[in-house]
Protein backbone atom coordinates (compact mmCIF):
# COMPACT_ATOMS: atom_id res chain seq x y z
CA UNK A 1 0.00 0.00 0.00
CA UNK A 2 1.01 3.50 -0.91
CA UNK A 3 1.84 6.11 2.19
CA UNK A 4 -1.41 7.83 1.41
CA UNK A 5 -3.37 4.70 1.58
CA UNK A 6 -2.03 3.70 5.07
CA UNK A 7 -2.42 7.13 6.11
CA UNK A 8 -5.99 7.60 4.83
CA UNK A 9 -6.81 3.53 6.57
CA UNK A 10 -4.88 4.85 9.95
CA UNK A 11 -7.45 7.15 10.28
CA UNK A 12 -10.40 5.60 9.09
CA UNK A 13 -9.29 3.15 12.15
CA UNK A 14 -9.31 5.42 14.80
CA UNK A 15 -12.31 6.83 13.97
CA UNK A 16 -14.41 3.89 13.36
CA UNK A 17 -12.92 3.02 17.09
CA UNK A 18 -13.77 6.14 18.25
CA UNK A 19 -17.52 5.82 17.15
CA UNK A 20 -17.41 2.67 18.84
CA UNK A 21 -16.48 3.83 22.56
CA UNK A 22 -18.68 6.88 21.99
CA UNK A 23 -21.30 3.44 21.66
CA UNK A 24 -20.18 1.30 24.48
CA UNK A 25 -20.59 3.84 27.01
CA UNK A 26 -24.58 3.80 26.30
CA UNK A 27 -24.42 -0.63 27.44
CA UNK A 28 -21.88 0.25 29.96
CA UNK A 29 -23.86 2.71 31.54
CA UNK A 30 -26.94 0.38 31.03
CA UNK A 31 -24.99 -2.46 33.04
CA UNK A 32 -23.72 -0.17 35.56
CA UNK A 33 -27.83 0.52 36.41
CA UNK A 34 -29.03 -3.23 35.95
CA UNK A 35 -28.09 -6.31 37.83
CA UNK A 36 -27.64 -8.41 34.47
CA UNK A 37 -23.95 -9.43 33.00
CA UNK A 38 -25.61 -8.82 29.24
CA UNK A 39 -25.12 -4.93 28.94
CA UNK A 40 -21.51 -5.13 30.58
CA UNK A 41 -20.24 -8.09 28.18
CA UNK A 42 -21.42 -5.87 25.11
CA UNK A 43 -19.88 -2.65 26.48
CA UNK A 44 -16.33 -4.48 26.73
CA UNK A 45 -16.82 -6.27 23.56
CA UNK A 46 -16.96 -3.21 21.55
CA UNK A 47 -14.55 -1.40 23.68
CA UNK A 48 -12.31 -3.94 23.19
CA UNK A 49 -12.50 -3.94 19.19
CA UNK A 50 -12.25 -0.26 19.20
CA UNK A 51 -8.69 -0.81 20.94
CA UNK A 52 -7.60 -3.37 18.32
CA UNK A 53 -8.62 -0.90 15.72
CA UNK A 54 -6.96 1.58 17.60
CA UNK A 55 -4.00 -0.39 17.77
CA UNK A 56 -4.34 -1.05 13.67
CA UNK A 57 -4.53 2.97 13.46
CA UNK A 58 -1.09 3.09 15.77
CA UNK A 59 0.72 0.24 13.74
CA UNK A 60 -0.44 1.58 9.76
CA UNK A 61 0.45 5.00 10.96
CA UNK A 62 3.85 3.91 12.34
CA UNK A 63 4.80 2.16 8.87
CA UNK A 64 3.24 4.99 6.85
CA UNK A 65 5.67 7.99 8.64
CA UNK A 66 8.70 5.30 9.13
CA UNK A 67 8.94 6.12 12.94
CA UNK A 68 6.97 5.86 15.77
CA UNK A 69 3.84 8.35 15.58
CA UNK A 70 4.47 10.10 18.79
CA UNK A 71 6.29 12.92 17.85
CA UNK A 72 3.54 15.77 17.67
CA UNK A 73 0.63 17.00 19.74
CA UNK A 74 -1.70 14.81 17.56
CA UNK A 75 0.32 11.44 17.71
CA UNK A 76 0.72 12.10 21.37
CA UNK A 77 -2.55 12.96 22.30
CA UNK A 78 -4.30 9.42 20.32
CA UNK A 79 -1.22 7.50 21.72
CA UNK A 80 -2.15 8.79 25.17
CA UNK A 81 -6.02 8.06 24.75
CA UNK A 82 -5.38 4.53 23.28
CA UNK A 83 -3.26 3.73 26.25
CA UNK A 84 -6.14 5.39 28.63
CA UNK A 85 -8.47 2.59 26.63
CA UNK A 86 -5.67 -0.03 27.12
CA UNK A 87 -4.91 0.67 30.85
CA UNK A 88 -8.83 0.23 31.31
CA UNK A 89 -9.18 -2.97 29.78
CA UNK A 90 -6.10 -4.07 32.13
CA UNK A 91 -8.02 -2.64 35.30
CA UNK A 92 -11.09 -4.78 34.45
CA UNK A 93 -9.39 -8.09 33.83
CA UNK A 94 -8.26 -7.57 36.79
CA UNK A 95 -10.98 -6.03 39.06
CA UNK A 96 -14.20 -6.69 36.92
CA UNK A 97 -15.35 -3.15 37.60
CA UNK A 98 -17.09 -2.06 34.52
CA UNK A 99 -18.19 1.17 36.27
CA UNK A 100 -14.59 2.36 35.98
CA UNK A 101 -15.30 2.37 32.45
CA UNK A 102 -18.54 4.73 32.59
CA UNK A 103 -15.99 7.02 33.86
CA UNK A 104 -12.81 6.31 31.93
CA UNK A 105 -14.10 5.92 28.03
CA UNK A 106 -15.13 9.47 28.22
CA UNK A 107 -12.28 11.03 29.15
CA UNK A 108 -10.26 8.68 26.88
CA UNK A 109 -12.73 10.14 23.94
CA UNK A 110 -11.92 13.62 25.15
CA UNK A 111 -8.05 12.81 24.63
CA UNK A 112 -8.53 11.99 21.49
CA UNK A 113 -11.20 14.25 20.68
CA UNK A 114 -8.32 17.54 21.68
CA UNK A 115 -5.83 15.43 19.71
CA UNK A 116 -7.40 15.49 16.70
CA UNK A 117 -7.54 19.36 16.94
CA UNK A 118 -4.24 19.73 15.70
CA UNK A 119 -2.32 19.14 12.36
CA UNK A 120 -2.27 15.12 11.67
CA UNK A 121 0.53 16.39 8.63
CA UNK A 122 3.10 14.07 8.24
CA UNK A 123 6.57 16.47 8.31
CA UNK A 124 10.34 14.73 8.51
CA UNK A 125 11.60 15.30 12.04
CA UNK A 126 14.12 17.22 13.35
CA UNK A 127 17.52 16.18 14.62
CA UNK A 128 16.45 16.16 17.71
CA UNK A 129 13.70 13.40 17.63
CA UNK A 130 15.85 11.08 15.52
CA UNK A 131 16.33 8.78 18.40
CA UNK A 132 15.01 4.98 19.29
CA UNK A 133 15.22 6.97 22.79
CA UNK A 134 13.06 9.31 22.13
CA UNK A 135 10.43 6.38 20.91
CA UNK A 136 11.25 4.56 24.45
CA UNK A 137 10.90 7.72 26.13
CA UNK A 138 7.51 9.23 24.61
CA UNK A 139 5.96 5.88 25.13
CA UNK A 140 6.32 4.64 28.62
CA UNK A 141 5.31 8.65 29.47
CA UNK A 142 2.00 7.91 27.45
CA UNK A 143 1.41 4.43 29.26
CA UNK A 144 2.20 5.36 32.77
CA UNK A 145 -0.03 8.73 32.58
CA UNK A 146 -2.74 6.36 31.26
CA UNK A 147 -1.98 4.14 33.74
CA UNK A 148 -2.19 7.31 36.51
CA UNK A 149 -5.34 8.39 34.79
CA UNK A 150 -7.26 5.38 35.97
CA UNK A 151 -6.81 6.51 39.61
CA UNK A 152 -8.46 9.75 38.35
CA UNK A 153 -11.42 8.33 37.49
CA UNK A 154 -11.71 6.09 40.29
CA UNK A 155 -10.77 8.51 42.41
CA UNK A 156 -14.32 11.07 40.95
CA UNK A 157 -15.76 7.74 41.18
CA UNK A 158 -15.17 7.29 45.26
CA UNK A 159 -15.84 10.58 45.88
CA UNK A 160 -19.66 10.65 43.76
CA UNK A 161 -20.38 7.84 46.05
CA UNK A 162 -19.14 9.24 49.33
CA UNK A 163 -20.01 12.47 48.97
CA UNK A 164 -23.25 14.11 50.01
CA UNK A 165 -23.86 16.22 46.84
CA UNK A 166 -26.80 17.75 47.82
CA UNK A 167 -25.23 20.05 50.54
CA UNK A 168 -22.55 22.83 49.36
CA UNK A 169 -19.29 22.33 50.84
CA UNK A 170 -15.68 22.91 50.08
CA UNK A 171 -15.56 19.21 48.90
CA UNK A 172 -18.52 19.18 46.54
CA UNK A 173 -17.57 22.54 44.94
CA UNK A 174 -14.13 21.27 43.80
CA UNK A 175 -15.96 18.12 42.57
CA UNK A 176 -18.54 19.86 40.58
CA UNK A 177 -15.09 22.39 39.19
CA UNK A 178 -13.74 18.92 37.72
CA UNK A 179 -16.83 18.60 35.58
CA UNK A 180 -16.78 21.95 34.54
CA UNK A 181 -13.05 21.81 33.62
CA UNK A 182 -14.26 18.68 31.67
CA UNK A 183 -16.93 20.31 29.63
CA UNK A 184 -14.89 23.18 28.96
CA UNK A 185 -12.08 20.64 27.16
CA UNK A 186 -15.12 19.55 25.35
CA UNK A 187 -16.41 22.73 24.65
CA UNK A 188 -12.86 23.48 23.19
CA UNK A 189 -12.97 21.19 20.95
CA UNK A 190 -16.16 21.48 19.38
CA UNK A 191 -15.22 25.08 18.42
CA UNK A 192 -11.59 24.37 17.22
CA UNK A 193 -13.40 21.83 15.08
CA UNK A 194 -16.11 24.51 13.91
CA UNK A 195 -13.16 27.05 13.24
CA UNK A 196 -11.28 24.71 11.18
CA UNK A 197 -14.54 23.43 9.14
CA UNK A 198 -16.38 26.37 8.79
CA UNK A 199 -14.26 29.73 8.59
CA UNK A 200 -10.69 30.61 7.03
CA UNK A 201 -7.73 31.21 8.79
CA UNK A 202 -7.37 35.04 9.83
CA UNK A 203 -3.44 36.26 9.46
CA UNK A 204 -2.28 39.06 12.17
CA UNK A 205 0.94 40.83 11.54
CA UNK A 206 2.30 42.57 15.24
CA UNK A 207 5.71 43.54 16.91
CA UNK A 208 7.12 40.95 18.79
CA UNK A 209 8.87 41.34 22.09
CA UNK A 210 12.42 41.80 20.37
CA UNK A 211 10.47 44.31 17.81
CA UNK A 212 10.80 42.57 14.95
CA UNK A 213 7.24 42.27 12.74
CA UNK A 214 5.83 38.69 13.23
CA UNK A 215 2.55 37.09 11.62
CA UNK A 216 0.31 35.00 13.64
CA UNK A 217 -2.29 32.66 12.10
CA UNK A 218 -5.07 32.57 13.79
CA UNK A 219 -7.63 29.44 13.30
CA UNK A 220 -10.29 30.74 15.65
CA UNK A 221 -11.66 34.06 15.08
CA UNK A 222 -9.29 36.96 16.90
CA UNK A 223 -10.78 37.86 20.15
CA UNK A 224 -7.21 38.41 21.98
CA UNK A 225 -4.67 40.18 20.09
CA UNK A 226 -0.82 41.51 20.60
CA UNK A 227 -0.84 45.03 21.21
CA UNK A 228 -0.88 47.20 17.54
CA UNK A 229 -1.72 43.96 15.68
CA UNK A 230 -3.39 44.70 12.36
CA UNK A 231 -4.81 42.09 9.66
CA UNK A 232 -3.09 41.21 6.19
CA UNK A 233 -4.98 43.96 4.77
CA UNK A 234 -4.49 46.36 7.16
CA UNK A 235 -7.49 46.37 9.38
CA UNK A 236 -7.46 46.33 13.40
CA UNK A 237 -8.02 42.60 14.45
CA UNK A 238 -8.77 41.36 17.89
CA UNK A 239 -11.10 42.85 20.72
CA UNK A 240 -8.55 43.11 23.15
CA UNK A 241 -5.08 44.06 22.58
CA UNK A 242 -2.75 42.70 25.46
CA UNK A 243 1.49 42.77 25.93
CA UNK A 244 3.63 41.40 23.17
CA UNK A 245 5.84 39.60 26.18
CA UNK A 246 2.31 37.07 26.08
CA UNK A 247 1.59 34.89 23.09
CA UNK A 248 -1.70 36.28 21.86
CA UNK A 249 -2.80 33.52 19.34
CA UNK A 250 -3.05 30.95 22.28
CA UNK A 251 -4.28 32.95 24.88
CA UNK A 252 -7.45 33.24 22.59
CA UNK A 253 -7.98 29.81 22.15
CA UNK A 254 -7.91 29.32 25.44
CA UNK A 255 -10.94 32.37 26.28
CA UNK A 256 -12.48 30.63 23.11
CA UNK A 257 -12.46 27.04 25.03
CA UNK A 258 -13.77 28.39 28.34
CA UNK A 259 -16.55 30.86 26.68
CA UNK A 260 -17.74 27.73 24.55
CA UNK A 261 -16.95 25.81 27.78
CA UNK A 262 -19.11 27.95 29.71
CA UNK A 263 -22.12 27.98 27.91
CA UNK A 264 -21.86 23.97 27.38
CA UNK A 265 -21.76 23.74 31.07
CA UNK A 266 -24.85 26.58 31.60
CA UNK A 267 -26.91 24.87 29.09
CA UNK A 268 -26.31 21.79 30.25
CA UNK A 269 -27.28 22.76 34.14
CA UNK A 270 -30.51 24.46 32.38
CA UNK A 271 -31.64 20.92 31.01
CA UNK A 272 -30.52 19.34 34.10
CA UNK A 273 -31.84 22.03 36.86
CA UNK A 274 -28.99 20.21 38.88
CA UNK A 275 -25.28 20.20 39.41
CA UNK A 276 -23.27 17.56 37.01
CA UNK A 277 -22.27 15.75 40.43
CA UNK A 278 -25.46 15.43 41.33
CA UNK A 279 -26.50 13.99 37.59
CA UNK A 280 -24.04 11.24 38.09
CA UNK A 281 -23.87 9.83 41.58
CA UNK A 282 -27.21 7.58 40.71
CA UNK A 283 -24.18 5.71 38.78
CA UNK A 284 -22.08 4.91 42.15
CA UNK A 285 -24.50 3.53 44.00
CA UNK A 286 -23.57 0.07 43.85
CA UNK A 287 -20.06 1.24 44.20
CA UNK A 288 -17.73 -0.67 47.13
CA UNK A 289 -15.90 2.48 48.12
CA UNK A 290 -13.25 0.82 49.36
CA UNK A 291 -13.13 -1.07 46.50
CA UNK A 292 -12.58 2.16 44.24
CA UNK A 293 -9.68 3.30 46.60
CA UNK A 294 -7.58 -0.03 46.49
CA UNK A 295 -8.28 0.69 42.48
CA UNK A 296 -6.83 4.26 42.76
CA UNK A 297 -3.48 3.30 44.75
CA UNK A 298 -2.65 0.02 43.38
CA UNK A 299 -3.45 2.56 39.95
CA UNK A 300 -0.62 4.65 41.31
CA UNK A 301 1.36 1.94 42.67
CA UNK A 302 1.76 0.97 38.52
CA UNK A 303 2.12 3.77 37.22
CA UNK A 304 4.80 5.32 39.10
CA UNK A 305 7.42 3.66 39.03
CA UNK A 306 6.70 3.43 34.87
CA UNK A 307 6.65 7.21 34.55
CA UNK A 308 10.34 7.40 36.54
CA UNK A 309 11.62 5.64 34.04
CA UNK A 310 9.67 6.84 31.09
CA UNK A 311 9.38 10.48 32.42
CA UNK A 312 13.06 10.66 33.87
CA UNK A 313 15.48 8.41 33.10
CA UNK A 314 14.90 7.40 29.33
CA UNK A 315 13.90 10.97 28.94
CA UNK A 316 17.73 11.76 30.79
CA UNK A 317 19.17 9.21 28.41
CA UNK A 318 17.16 11.02 24.91
CA UNK A 319 18.39 14.15 26.26
CA UNK A 320 22.19 13.36 26.25
CA UNK A 321 22.06 12.44 22.82
CA UNK A 322 19.45 15.29 21.61
CA UNK A 323 21.22 17.86 23.30
CA UNK A 324 24.63 16.54 24.97
CA UNK A 325 23.24 17.22 28.82
CA UNK A 326 21.11 14.92 30.98
CA UNK A 327 19.30 17.70 32.59
CA UNK A 328 18.24 21.06 31.54
CA UNK A 329 16.11 22.52 33.49
CA UNK A 330 13.73 22.97 30.77
CA UNK A 331 9.82 23.78 31.39
CA UNK A 332 9.28 20.05 30.21
CA UNK A 333 11.66 18.56 32.55
CA UNK A 334 10.66 20.51 35.94
CA UNK A 335 7.27 19.56 35.24
CA UNK A 336 8.14 15.65 34.77
CA UNK A 337 10.05 16.37 38.11
CA UNK A 338 6.91 18.03 40.22
CA UNK A 339 4.76 14.78 38.66
CA UNK A 340 7.35 12.42 39.77
CA UNK A 341 8.19 14.16 43.57
CA UNK A 342 3.68 14.65 43.45
CA UNK A 343 3.39 11.08 43.73
CA UNK A 344 6.19 10.04 45.27
CA UNK A 345 4.56 12.33 47.77
CA UNK A 346 0.95 10.37 47.19
CA UNK A 347 2.70 7.55 47.92
CA UNK A 348 4.68 8.77 51.51
CA UNK A 349 1.23 9.59 52.15
CA UNK A 350 -0.88 6.69 51.47
CA UNK A 351 1.65 4.20 52.93
CA UNK A 352 3.57 6.43 56.18
CA UNK A 353 0.22 8.75 57.20
CA UNK A 354 -2.63 6.30 56.45
CA UNK A 355 -4.09 8.97 54.20
CA UNK A 356 -6.76 6.94 52.35
CA UNK A 357 -10.47 7.33 51.38
CA UNK A 358 -11.24 10.67 50.40
CA UNK A 359 -7.68 12.24 51.06
CA UNK A 360 -6.48 9.32 48.49
CA UNK A 361 -9.14 10.44 45.71
CA UNK A 362 -8.11 14.32 46.13
CA UNK A 363 -4.58 13.12 45.77
CA UNK A 364 -5.30 11.23 42.48
CA UNK A 365 -7.68 13.83 41.04
CA UNK A 366 -4.91 16.74 41.62
CA UNK A 367 -2.02 14.40 39.96
CA UNK A 368 -4.09 14.16 37.04
CA UNK A 369 -4.35 17.85 36.97
CA UNK A 370 -0.17 17.86 36.67
CA UNK A 371 -0.58 15.41 34.24
CA UNK A 372 -2.73 17.39 31.93
CA UNK A 373 -1.12 20.54 32.59
CA UNK A 374 2.65 18.79 31.95
CA UNK A 375 1.25 17.51 28.35
CA UNK A 376 -0.84 19.98 27.40
CA UNK A 377 0.03 23.70 28.95
CA UNK A 378 3.67 23.34 29.29
CA UNK A 379 4.33 21.86 25.61
CA UNK A 380 1.48 24.39 24.27
CA UNK A 381 2.57 28.02 26.53
CA UNK A 382 5.38 27.68 28.01
CA UNK A 383 8.25 27.78 25.28
CA UNK A 384 11.37 25.56 25.63
CA UNK A 385 13.15 22.54 24.12
CA UNK A 386 9.85 20.82 24.08
CA UNK A 387 7.83 23.08 22.73
CA UNK A 388 7.51 21.71 18.98
CA UNK A 389 5.68 18.48 20.29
Amino acid sequence: MSKETLLSTASNSLFVAFILLLIAIIPIGLAVKSKGKMFGKVGLLLTYIAFTLQLVYFILRWIAVDHAPVSNMYEFMTFFGIMLTGSYLIIHFLYKQIVVGLFTIPVSLIILGYGSVFTKTVSPLVPSLQSNWLTIHVMTVAFSSAILSISFATGIIYLLRTLDVSKFSISTFALEFVMYCLVVVIGFIGVATYFNLATDKVEVQFENKIDKVETAIYTMTPLIVNKDAVTSSGDEAGVLQITNKIDAKKLNSIVWAFIVGTILYAVIFLITRRPLIVSLKPLTNRVQPALMDEITYRAVVIGFPLFALGGLLFAMIWAQIAWSRYWGWDPKEVWALITFLFYAAFLHFRLSKGWEGEKTAWLAIIGFGIIVFNQVFVNLVIAGLHSYA
